[in-house]
């Protein structure tokens, strides 16, 4: 078996565990246990919380103490735990401590994937611009899959998700002790405090463009998970005026060619940095979050699907041009003995500080639009055409201000890792 197939299921499983339940389970949380739109960004926040620490001391492990594959399997079995737990509870609060422990093992595990990839191409002699993201596209393959499998077995209203999630999360742990040695880094060693800490990375912060950087990425990084949990509730509040629409019958399924256009887009990847750079694709990235939302706020199940559609298919720009082109440009600037702490920290950015603020923004703008049963707590009604409009609007002033503040020079000939 080549490494090139090993690392695409490697890849493949990593995001089929996430598939499993996140962008279904906020119309479990919302439309079986009632939870309301602050509780549910509160769950996806977790994300954000973890991501504030568990990456950068999980990369940190990788760098100096422990293989990467085998913290990569543990925390995935550790996750798993804790879904099957998780799967057994009804009250908001204690659901978002035991998904905030998941969150500290999962979220590391994107960065440690990418790690290893990366490690085992570089060790094989591979480009990894040209290799790497035609394997990271089977990730979302994997994720797309999964969103079909809760959608068509009607697991997305039920805590069969979280358990479905658990399982393939043990398969994935066990897979990745299989893969080859990347051992941690010891031929440097320095007194330094920042080394002795582990805390390497933050020393590109002395770049003014990488805090520039890293400030726009925590602040895409509140975009990424606003239409994971809340898409899948939006388009089933359409069941009223169009109860016979596929769209609002399979929500999942149909949130699922966000994905698939995420797959497209990958591969476009290599392509458009080389030829465009960081700052251009970066810039590609944040409009197309802009069109992400409004489309969502002029879009409807009727006349209006096409609104929708197109909205599911920009996402795939939105998503990779930031998040995995993000990935290969921090690779390129960090030096090799921190380049795991160095994608530790973008996910302290974005999946850390910026999911922190989406989430809990975005739950507080839904409320205030919300008008609920004070005695049954179920919604009466849902203005979501304002909530998709306010994200746009957010998105749109990143837009404008990016263009001036992130100064980097992109010379088409040059390669994005060396």
């Amino acid at each position: 078996m080549s490494i090139k197939f090993r690392l695409t299921i490697l890849s493949f499983l990593q995001f089929f565990v996430w598939g499993a339940w996140l962008i279904s389970i906020g119309g479990y949380l919302g439309g079986v246990l009632h939870f309301k739109g602050s509780e549910i960004g509160a769950v996806f926040s977790t994300l954000g919380i973890a991501s504030l620490i568990s990456p950068a001391i999980m990369g940190i492990i990788a760098d100096k103490y422990l293989n990467a594959e085998k913290v990569l399997g543990l925390c995935h079995l550790i996750g798993a735990t804790t879904l099957i737990w998780a799967s057994t509870i009804k009250d908001p609060n204690l659901f978002f401590w035991v998904m905030l422990v998941n969150s500290i093992f999962y979220m590391p595990t994107i960065a440690l994937t990418n790690t290893v990839s990366y490690n085992v191409l570089s060790q094989k002699g591979f480009d990894v611009v040209k290799v790497f993201p035609p394997i990271r596209s089977w990730g979302t393959v994997g994720f797309i899959l999964a969103m079909w499998i809760v959608d068509l077995t009607s697991w997305k209203a039920s805590n069969m998700q979280l358990l479905f999630s658990a399982g393939c999360a043990i398969c994935m742990g066990l897979y990745a002790f299989s893969m080859p040695a990347c051992p941690p880094n010891k031929t440097q060693k320095s007194s330094s405090i920042i080394s002795q800490l582990g805390l390497d990375a933050f020393v590109l912060f002395k770049q003014r463009k990488m805090v520039v950087f890293f400030l726009f990425a925590m602040l895409l990084g509140a975009a990424l998970q606003i239409t994971n949990a809340f898409g899948g509730s939006f388009l089933g509040s359409f069941a009223a005026t169009y109860p016979d629409s596929f769209v609002v019958k399979h929500e999942i399924l149909t949130l699922s060619i966000s994905q698939i256009s995420e797959t497209l887009f990958i591969l476009a990847i290599p392509f458009f940095l080389k030829r465009y750079g960081i700052k251009q694709v970066m810039l590609m990235s944040i409009f197309a979050w802009v069109l992400r939302f409004g489309l969502f706020g002029i879009g409807n199940p009727g006349s209006g699907i096409g609104m929708l559609l197109l909205s599911m298919i920009v996402y795939g720009m939105a998503f990779d041009f930031f998040n995995i082109s993000g990935s290969l440009f921090v690779e390129k600037e960090a030096p090799t003995n921190i380049r795991a702490s160095a994608q530790g920290l973008f996910m302290f950015m974005t999946n850390g500080l910026g999911a922190i603020i989406g989430g809990y923004c975005s739950g507080l703008v839904v409320d205030f639009y919300t008008k609920t049963n004070e005695l049954t707590k179920e919604i009466i009604s849902r203005d979501w055409q304002s909530i998709w409009f306010i994200f746009a609007a957010y998105a749109l002033v990143l837009g404008i201000i990016f263009p001036f503040v992130f100064k980097y020079k992109h010379e088409k000939s040059e390669k994005l890792l060396s």
